[in-house]
């Protein structure tokens, strides 16, 4: 295609929208409104699953180690375990800690660190953090056969849980973005084809004169396609903007949900370009490839 005849296709399909922009105004509004929807949807999704997440990653095991280990032997311990894949942090704690953390639990009862202080009975540990709290059964089943580890004391159940509550989480989401993304294309794609057929006399004209398929097709691929990446800036513009106002609002106004929940949500710097290009490759496809493909079966004159 020569490019006077290229920018010529262009100019007429902007026409076109021009010439016809109350239905061009219906489908971009239509695409604006599915769009927001899917974009609501899997910031949702994202901002639930990185609760989840946080809330699962707050499980800390501790390993009892035996009174018999010398210092050397604690400290290589302590290495041993910093070694096993997935453990993202070991604290030591000392029996002296350990009893001044249950002196400040039972502080009001009993002068609990005065009593025991001579003769401390409580065991020297460490604090483990694991990466993936899937994977922390396994890990603590590696550290419990170390040596010089008298016992082993993790929420595995609980581990477990979190683990599938983000699976069944991560699964609506993604199905409530389907199904979104589905009504979005029937309805899209209804509405392309009220607009073709509305111009079905104008594609009929054009054929009858000796216009091919590629000529007719190419200026309804630049009306849908431009009205698909508008639709897309409006949706990008509207989602990422209303996010990030609740975004702002959400840590200026502080409370003890938003501490247990993470302090935060998902800043929008990590999601927006997810957003923006699904809005686009979906505008594109769907208003620009349906637009062309529409007018198939009108071009059987």
């Amino acid at each position: 295609m020569r490019f006077s005849s290229f920018t010529y296709l262009v100019g007429q399909g902007l026409h076109n929208m021009r010439a016809n922009r109350l239905m061009t105004l219906a489908s971009m509004g239509v695409l604006t409104v599915c769009m927001i929807l899917v974009g609501a949807a899997y910031l949702l999704g994202v901002n639930v699953d990185a609760v989840v997440g946080y809330i699962g990653s707050q499980n800390e095991s501790y390993v009892i180690i035996n009174d018999e280990a010398t210092d050397e032997q604690v400290t290589a311990l302590g290495d041993q375990i910093a070694a096993v894949s997935g453990v993202s942090s070991v604290v030591y704690i000392s029996r002296e800690e350990t009893l001044s953390q249950w002196d400040s639990l039972l502080g009001s009862y009993t002068d609990l660190y005065a009593d025991l202080q001579a003769d401390n009975p409580l065991p020297q540990m460490y604090r483990v953090a694991v990466s993936d709290v899937s994977q922390m059964e396994s890990i603590m089943t590696q550290i419990q056969s170390m040596d010089y580890v008298d016992g082993v004391n993790a929420a595995v159940n609980l581990a477990d849980t979190f683990v599938s509550l983000q699976r069944v989480i991560s699964y609506i989401c993604i199905g409530l973005v389907g199904v979104l993304a589905l009504v979005s294309i029937v309805v899209i794609s209804n509405t392309i084809r009220i607009t073709v057929f509305a111009r079905r006399k104008e594609i009929a004209i054009m054929k009858l004169v000796g216009a091919t398929n590629g000529f007719i097709r190419f200026p309804f691929f630049v009306e849908g396609t431009t009205s698909g990446l508008l639709a897309a800036a409006i949706s990008s513009g509207i989602v990422c903007g209303s996010y990030y106002a609740i975004y702002r609002w959400y840590i200026e106004h502080p409370s003890n949900l938003t501490t247990l929940l993470g302090g935060s949500l998902v800043p929008l710097q990590d999601v927006w370009y997810y957003v923006v290009i699904g809005f686009v490759v979906f505008g594109f496809v769907l208003c620009g490839i349906g637009t062309a493909t529409s007018i198939r079966k009108h071009l059987n004159v």
